[in-house]
Parts: structure tokens; C-alpha cells; sequence
């Protein structure tokens, strides 16, 4: 069915196709059905589970407070699909519109949704990665795991890499009694999500709870026994410790690989679409069949000089995927933008850190709200002259506030008068972001650039 065939044909006797049984996945699903559309609906999934949620993974879930296969996401209403999981999408054949899995089967649609989201990064050796006690944290089954191994006699855990779920996950240990150390190779936790000034918080918060924190220090070899259990794990200052568990926590992959050679503007930083969640082809010419919503998505942002974001947040997904949904089954004239503002949120040691808009693109940052030395606070970005992000810790009552500033592009340094401001937190300073040519695995929200098929990028950890 040619991408101009009849808007209402579409709706009542089209094939939609959607790769990736996620949040984006089923919220479009959701949305597909609650609009019209009554056609032929395929969920295509790796895993062998409906869409569940995953932010309770790293929390709620290693502290025993929820268990991993109670994550299921609520229906909003029943979509009536075919559901294929635990077999992943292998190929793309565009020419064909279809999909090829794993298992040599293909599946015929007339629109594609691409929700295949992110995987944890695997630990670069793969012998390494392989020792019994190693770990990543993105899958249920990953947190059950986990969380056995955590419950089952350890007596030291190793987090690599203290960013968000990094951090996250060492402070799961200390709550439950464990001792942990966490390497990171920055100057600070959480340094490349929000930068040095607000990290060196995060720094003092993890090291008042227990955390053996070591910053500027890699991992350089994981070292196991003579039955291949983790023992030892070898630092870039030469030092070696004794530790049962290692957390792999370096970030993301999005699942893109399958769309090799397909000819979309796929890669490392994800898949290009225009505001609409048309995806791209590698010269920059929207493919008006195919469409990408959630994690894997990345797509130009008016607020933040239209270039690409690629976003790893939770109501980013819902959002976007409502909005692909739509334009999926409407006329030209009808279709919507995309234009969610980043919002991120996390839990650790005590604390609730809430973010809105993209505090990696700032440039200055102030702290009208609070002070930094009580952990209680909330710190403004700026770039070039506007007010660009806003990250508090336990000072979530004011983010609303700065999401409207963000959105009407206001003055930086801010112009009005506030509550709980001390003299010294108003005086502009560098936010302390690391050289963003150097890979990070702390953002969740990054800027990716204005070209729709860069694929320049590749993370290679550090052994120095």
C-alpha cells in the first residue's frame, strides 16, 4: 500500500507493524486503536514478555519492594494485535515493506513503527562479561537476577561507571547493608547528565552514605576464580580489589544494528525522524511509511536549536509514540509535531532528582533556589542567554515553574526575585561539563547533532 494511499483505506484494512514490545510500543498500540484505526495490528518483541516497566528495575525492585514480573504495564484498553515475542526483527526490507525476524519468518506492513528502544552496554571483554558475579541491569530478568545474587551471601559489590543507574543501583546496595565501591572515570558522579558543579553533590552524598567512591579511575580487567566466579577487578591506578559482584552500568546501545543496510539515517545516537516521528533515509528524505518513537528515536527540538535529541526518558516514550500513532493513520494537514520538553526523574540515597529540559547543553549555571552544601536545591542552566534546564534535588515543587521559563525561552542569568536564595549561589558559574568529545554514559537526554545520518560516534572505554 504506497504511503499515499487513502488515509481511510489505511485505517480499516492497513498492516501495522510495530518492532519492539516497549512503553512506546504499546502506548502507540494503544493510541492506534482509541483513534480508529482497525486494521491488522503485529507487536514484535525479543523478549518473551509484554511491555513492562523498566524504572522500577533499579529501585524498587532490588530492594524487594516490587518483583520484577509484577511490572507489567497497565492496558489503557485492549489493542487486539498479534503478538510475536521472544524473536527479534533481523532486517528491514523497505522495497518489500517487510520485516524479516530471527527466525526467518517476515511480516508485511503498510506503516512501521520502530520502538526498539536501548540495551544495557555489555563489559568490553566478553570472557570477562561472561564470569559468573557480572552484571548489567536493563531486563527483568537482569533485576532478578540481580537481585537473588544481592540477597544470596555477597559481601561486596562493584558498580562501574556512576551514572543514573549506576547510582541508582549503589544505593540500593547500601540499603540493603551491602558494601559497594564505584569507579567512575569522570571527575564526579552523574558528571555527564548534569556537570561538575551539581556531581560534586552527588559525590558528597554517595561518600556520606558509605559508597567507596573512587572518581577518575576506570575498571581495566575483571579477574575471576579457577570456576569462573568474579574475585578481583584490576584499576586504572594500578590497585586491584576483592569484590563477588560487578555492575556493568556504562550506558546504552540503541537497538539500531538490525536496520543495516536498510538505507535509514540509522546508527549509534539512534534513528533520525523529523518532529513529526517520520523516520529518515541517509540523504535526509522523510520515508512517509516508517516511523520511531521512545529511546531509539532522535529528532530535531525547536528549544534547543533544532538539533536531534535523543531522549531515554519515560514520558518521553508515552509522548512521542501518541504522536507517531496519529500521524500514522492521518492526512498530511492533520499530523502533529513532537515537541515534549525533557523531563527525567531518579531516586537514590534519600534524595528525589528531577530534571526538566537539557542540562548538558548549558552553558552557565546559577542556584536561586536552596544551597548546594544542604542537598537541597534547585540549579538553572542557561545557554546562550536563556534559561535552557532546571535539576532539583527534594525541590520538585519548583520544576513546573522552570518548565514555563524553558518553554518561553526566558532571560539567563534569571530576572526575579525568589525564596530560599543565598548572595553566593547567584553568581553565574560553569556548569563543569566534560569535553563532549570524550563518551560519556551519564545523559539521558543528549544532543546529537543537526545531520540526520551522522554515525561518527564510538564508545571505546578507557584503560588509562
Amino acid at each position: 500500500m504506497p504511503a499515499d494511499t487513502d488515509v481511510e483505506v489505511l485505517r480499516h484494512r492497513g498492516r501495522i507493524v510495530v518492532v519492539g514490545a516497549s512503553l512506546a510500543g504499546l502506548r502507540a498500540a494503544e493510541t492506534l486503536r482509541d483513534q480508529g484505526f482497525t486494521g491488522s495490528l503485529t507487536m514484535i518483541g525479543d523478549e518473551p514478555y509484554e511491555p513492562y516497566d523498566r524504572p522500577p528495575l533499579s529501585k524498587q525492585a532490588l530492594l524487594g519492594r516490587s518483583r520484577p514480573e509484577d511490572t507489567a504495564l497497565p492496558r489503557r484498553r485492549d489493542i487486539a494485535a498479534e503478538w510475536r515475542l521472544g524473536v527479534a526483527a533481523e532486517s528491514l526490507d523497505r522495497d518489500a515493506q517487510q520485516v524479516r525476524l530471527a527466525n526467518g519468518d517476515t511480516v508485511a506492513y503498510d506503516r512501521l513503527l520502530i520502538t526498539t528502544g536501548t540495551r544495557a552496554r555489555p563489559w568490553f571483554n566478553p570472557e570477562e562479561a561472561a564470569l559468573d558475579g557480572v552484571f548489567v541491569l536493563r531486563t527483568r530478568d537482569d533485576s532478578a537476577r540481580l537481585r537473588r545474587t544481592l540477597t544470596g551471601g555477597v559481601s561486596r559489590v562493584l558498580v562501574i561507571g556512576a551514572g543514573f543507574t549506576g547510582s541508582e543501583v549503589a544505593s540500593a546496595c547500601r540499603e540493603l547493608g551491602l558494601d559497594v565501591t564505584v569507579t567512575e572515570r569522570g571527575p564526579a558522579p552523574l558528571v555527564g547528565a548534569l556537570g561538575g558543579v551539581i556531581g560534586a553533590v552527588a559525590d558528597r552524598l554517595q561518600r556520606a552514605h558509605g559508597v567507596d567512591l573512587r572518581c577518575g579511575i576506570s575498571v581495566t580487567a575483571l579477574e575471576g576464580d579457577y570456576v569462573g566466579h568474579l574475585r578481583r577487578a584490576h584499576l586504572s591506578d594500578g590497585s586491584a580489589i576483592e569484590v563477588d559482584v560487578a555492575v556493568v552500568s556504562l550506558g546504552a546501545v540503541r537497538n539500531t544494528e538490525w536496520l543495516a543496510g536498510s538505507g535509514l539515517a540509522a546508527g549509534p545516537r539512534g534513528i533520525a525522524c523529523d518532529a513529526g516521528c517520520r523516520v529518515l533515509d541517509v540523504n535526509g528524505i522523510v520515508t512517509d511509511d516508517i516511523y520511531a518513537a521512545g529511546d531509539v528515536a532522535r529528532s530535531p527540538h525547536p528549544l534547543f536549536d533544532y538539533q536531534f535529541l535523543s531522549l531515554e526518558h519515560w514520558g518521553n516514550a508515552v509522548e512521542q509514540a501518541e504522536i507517531a500513532a496519529h500521524n500514522m493513520i492521518c492526512a498530511g494537514p492533520d499530523r502533529r509535531p513532537h515537541l515534549w520538553l525533557p523531563m527525567f526523574w531518579s531516586s537514590q540515597f534519600g534524595v528525589n532528582i528531577k530534571s526538566v529540559g537539557v542540562p548538558s547543553l548549558g552553558d552557565r549555571l546559577v542556584v536561586p533556589q536552596g544551597a548546594l552544601d544542604e542537598q537541597r536545591f534547585v540549579a538553572v542552566y542557561g545557554y546562550r542567554g536563556r534559561v535552557i534546564a532546571a535539576v532539583s534535588f527534594d525541590g520538585a515543587k519548583w520544576l513546573g515553574f522552570y518548565e514555563q521559563q524553558i518553554a518561553a525561552g526566558a532571560p539567563f542569568p534569571p530576572e526575579y526575585g525568589t525564596v530560599d536564595r543565598r548572595t553566593e549561589t547567584l553568581q553565574a558559574a560553569d556548569p563543569a561539563f566534560p569535553d563532549p568529545h570524550l563518551p560519556t554514559h551519564g545523559p539521558t537526554v543528549t544532543l546529537t547533532g543537526h545531520s540526520p545520518s551522522e554515525r561518527r560516534v564510538e564508545f571505546v572505554p578507557s584503560r588509562a
